[in-house]
C-alpha cells in the first residue's frame, strides 16, 4: 500500500492572498521537477548573451519543435531581442558541476551586458554557426524561431522553434534513439532555485492494454 501523508488544503483565494515570494515559491515547485536550461543567443552586433530557463519542453519529434516560455518584454530582454533578430538561438543542459553559475545567469544584468562575461560559463562556436553553445553542455540543440503566441492571461509569450541541428556526447544514447541524460549529470529545477540531480529508476516499454508493464533491462 502507498503511504500517505497528512495533505494540506490551500484554496485559490488563499493563494491569491499570500504575500509575492511565498507564492511564487509555491506555484513555481507545485507542478513538478522542470527542465533545466540555458539558452544562447548573439545578436546582430555580435553581443553574446546567456540565460537560464525552465520551461523548455518538446512539442513534436516529426517535425522536431520545442518551446519555451518568455517572461513578459515589458523590460528589455537580450534572448528576445536577439532571437527576433537573427532568428536562431542554442539549448543546452546545464550539468551539476554549473548550477551556480547557470543560476546567476538569471540575474537583472543591463541590456546589452553578456553573462558570459558575468560567469564562469563559456561560449562555444562550432563551425557554420553564428550562434554561441555553452561549453561543456552533454546536450545542445541548434534552434531556429518559428512562431510565437501571446498568451493574454499573464502577459508572457510561447517560442515555438524548431531543432536545426543537435548535438550530445556519445555515451548517452542508447541503440533505440533515447537519450539517459543522468549519464551526463544533467539537472532538473524545483521551482525556481532548487537544483535536483535525478538517477535513473527504470525505463518501460511501450504500454499496451491487457499486458503488464515490461521493462527495458
Amino acid at each position: 500500500m502507498f503511504k500517505t501523508n497528512q495533505m494540506k488544503d490551500i484554496s485559490k483565494e488563499t493563494i491569491t492572498a499570500m504575500d509575492k515570494v511565498p507564492r511564487l515559491n509555491l506555484i513555481n515547485s507545485c507542478t513538478g521537477y522542470k527542465s533545466t536550461n540555458l539558452i544562447a543567443t548573439q545578436s546582430i552586433d555580435g553581443q553574446s548573451n546567456v540565460a537560464i530557463f525552465s520551461s523548455v519542453t518538446h512539442l513534436g519529434s516529426d517535425p522536431a519543435l520545442i518551446g519555451f516560455i518568455m517572461r513578459p518584454t515589458t523590460v528589455p530582454r537580450d534572448t528576445y531581442k536577439n532571437i527576433k533578430e537573427t532568428g536562431y538561438f542554442s539549448i543546452n543542459h546545464v550539468t551539476v558541476d554549473m548550477i551556480e553559475d547557470a543560476h546567476h545567469s538569471s540575474a537583472n544584468y543591463d541590456l546589452g551586458i553578456s553573462e558570459f562575461d558575468k560567469t564562469n560559463l563559456e561560449a562555444e562556436y562550432k563551425e557554420g554557426i553564428a550562434i554561441p553553445f555553452v561549453k561543456g553542455s552533454p546536450v545542445q540543440l541548434y534552434c531556429k524561431y518559428v512562431n510565437e503566441y501571446h498568451i493574454k492571461e499573464n502577459d508572457t509569450i510561447h517560442i515555438i522553434a524548431s531543432i536545426e541541428r543537435l548535438f550530445f556526447e556519445e555515451e548517452l544514447q542508447h541503440e533505440d534513439g533515447w537519450l539517459q541524460l543522468d549519464k551526463g549529470k544533467v539537472v532538473t529545477v524545483n521551482g525556481l532555485d532548487g537544483y535536483c540531480l535525478p538517477k535513473l529508476v527504470d525505463r518501460f516499454q511501450y504500454a499496451r492494454k491487457d499486458q503488464p508493464t515490461k521493462s527495458f533491462f
